[in-house]
C-alpha cells in the first residue's frame, strides 16, 4: 500500500504544479493583454495628432519636389559617391516599418559594384542597429533621440546643416523613408536629393531669375531640411498607425490564449479534483 499512496501523492503534486504554472502563464498573459491595449490607445491618440501635423507639413515636401521636377538636375558624373538617408526612430513594438527601409538600403548596398561609394545617414536608432550589423563601414553618421517627442522643422534643420557639414561630397542622393497610405499600409519611399553642382549645372534653372550662388546655396540648405521635415511627418504617420495595428493584432491574440489557458486551467483543475475523489473513494473502500 504504500507504495501506491507514494505514487498517488507523486501523481497529485504533479497536477497541482501544473495547475500552477498554468495559473502564472495565464495571469502573465493578462499583465501582457493590459499593456498591449494601453499601447494601443496611446498609440490610436498619437496616430491622430500625427495625421493632423502631416497635413501641414505635406507642402514642404511638394514645393521642394516640384521645383527639382522643374529644373530637372542630373547626378554629377564626376562625383561617383552616394548619400542614403535612412528614415526611422528609436521606438520598436510596431511591425516591420523600420526592417522596410534597412532592407532596401542593404540590398541595394550588396547589388552595387562599389558599395564602398555609398554613405548611409541614419536617423533613428533601429536603422543604425540593423545597418550596423551588416554594413558598419558604410555610415557616415548617426541620428538619437528621434520618435520620442514630435520632429520639427528645427531637428530637420539641425540634420541638414550636419549633412552638409559632413564634408561628404556626394554626386547623387535621396531620403529612403515610409510614406503614409492609410491606417493599415504604408509604402516605402525615395525622395532624391541634390547638392550645389547638380543645381547650378541643370539646364532649365534659368526659368527662374535672380538666382545667383548665394540664393541656390540658401535654398539647398532649405530645401534638404524642408524634405526631411516632410521625411519626419510621413513617418511618425505610418509608424503610429503600424504600432496601432500591431499592438491590436497582439491584444486579439493574447485573449485567445487567455480562453485557451482558462480552458486548460479548468480541464485540469477539473482532473485533479476527480482524481483525489477516487482516492477518497478507494480508500474509504478498502478500510
Amino acid at each position: 500500500l504504500i507504495p501506491q499512496n507514494g505514487r498517488c501523492m507523486v501523481q497529485q503534486e504533479c497536477g497541482m504544479a501544473t495547475l500552477k504554472q498554468i495559473s502564472m502563464r495565464l495571469k502573465s498573459v493578462k499583465n501582457i493583454q493590459k499593456i498591449t491595449r494601453s499601447m494601443k490607445m496611446v498609440s490610436a491618440a498619437k496616430y491622430a495628432r500625427a495625421e493632423r501635423e502631416l497635413k501641414s507639413a505635406r507642402p514642404y515636401g511638394a514645393g521642394t519636389t516640384a521645383f527639382y521636377e522643374k529644373i530637372e538636375p542630373e547626378a554629377v558624373p564626376n562625383k561617383p559617391n552616394q548619400l542614403i538617408i535612412a528614415m526611422s526612430s528609436d521606438r520598436g513594438l510596431c511591425g516591420g516599418i523600420h526592417s522596410a527601409v534597412c532592407r532596401i538600403i542593404k540590398a541595394e548596398v550588396a547589388a552595387s559594384p562599389h558599395p564602398e561609394n555609398i554613405a548611409i545617414v541614419c536617423v533613428g536608432d533601429k536603422s543604425r542597429a540593423q545597418l550596423s550589423r551588416v554594413i558598419p563601414q558604410n555610415i557616415l553618421f548617426q541620428v538619437n533621440e528621434v520618435g520620442r517627442k514630435a520632429a520639427t522643422f528645427e531637428d530637420a534643420s539641425a540634420i541638414a546643416t550636419a549633412v552638409i557639414n559632413s564634408g561628404y561630397e556626394y554626386g547623387s542622393g535621396k531620403i529612403l523613408y515610409n510614406k503614409f497610405k492609410s491606417v493599415v499600409s504604408y509604402k516605402t519611399t525615395v525622395l532624391p536629393i541634390y547638392n550645389l553642382e547638380s543645381i547650378t549645372a541643370a539646364e532649365k534653372l534659368g526659368v527662374y531669375d535672380s538666382l545667383d550662388a548665394d540664393v541656390v546655396q540658401c535654398y539647398l540648405e532649405y530645401s534638404l531640411a524642408s524634405l526631411l521635415f516632410y521625411a519626419f511627418k510621413e513617418g511618425a504617420t505610418s509608424e503610429q498607425s503600424s504600432r496601432m495595428t500591431a499592438m491590436d493584432g497582439a491584444t486579439k491574440n493574447a485573449g485567445e490564449m487567455i480562453d485557451r489557458l482558462t480552458l486548460t486551467y479548468n480541464r485540469t483543475r477539473q482532473s485533479v479534483i476527480t482524481g483525489e475523489l477516487i482516492e477518497i473513494i478507494s480508500g474509504a473502500a478498502a478500510l
